[in-house]
């Protein structure tokens, strides 16, 4: 069909025509009309050429259902949101099914670096635990030295005490961490 020849007659028209005759080739020309403003919008959602193309022709399916059940007046309105929707629809269900194979298909090595996340994670809640039962000083010196990458110069000059004891206070400090969190490790494999 050549659709030049039809340039001249409005978007209105062609929707009246249609509902007054049900002739769905009044809906065609619409709708060709309004193919590259469609899969822009896909584009722009999808960012894939071929997966736009699949969802601008699975709206004008859409488009032509709902048209024979609903009247509508802004078609232009319309089949933007129809789009729209149709891709953010995608993303739900593209993210909904590497959901469920990640859940479903998590192999041995899913399981073990899980597994050891969940161990380091017991670490790190361990070594928090113990870092708060260190004397005043030793805690300070650590955190400072560890967890804030202070030299034993800044360490210094930040709490007053001199560069032997900054030094002496880390090692130690250090030593009874170790000491802790070995003995909740036992622990938590004597209640296992």
């Amino acid at each position: 069909m050549n659709l030049d020849k039809y340039n001249h007659i409005s978007e209105q028209e062609l929707l009246k025509n249609y509902y007054q005759d049900r002739n769905k080739d009044w809906l065609g020309i619409l709708l060709q009309r309004y193919t590259l403003l469609l899969l822009g919008v896909c584009m722009k959602y999808l960012k894939n050429e071929e997966a736009a193309r699949d969802a601008v022709q699975q709206v004008f399916l859409k488009a032509i259902t709902e048209l024979e059940k609903y009247q509508v007046e802004y078609i232009k309105s319309w089949l933007y949101m129809i789009a729209k929707n149709h891709c953010l629809m995608q993303f739900r269900d593209k993210s909904r099914l590497m959901t469920e194979l990640s859940e479903n298909q998590a192999g041995a090595e899913d399981t073990e670096a899980i597994s050891a996340l969940q161990e380091k994670d017991q670490l790190l809640d361990w070594m928090h635990e113990s870092l708060k039962n260190l004397n005043q000083e030793q805690q300070q010196c650590v955190t400072l030295f560890y967890l804030e990458k202070k030299s034993y110069q800044e360490i210094a000059e930040h709490t007053g005490f001199n560069l032997l004891q900054v030094k002496s206070n880390i090692q130690n400090g250090k030593r009874n961490l170790r000491i802790m969190m070995l003995r909740k490790q036992r622990e938590n494999e004597i209640s296992k």
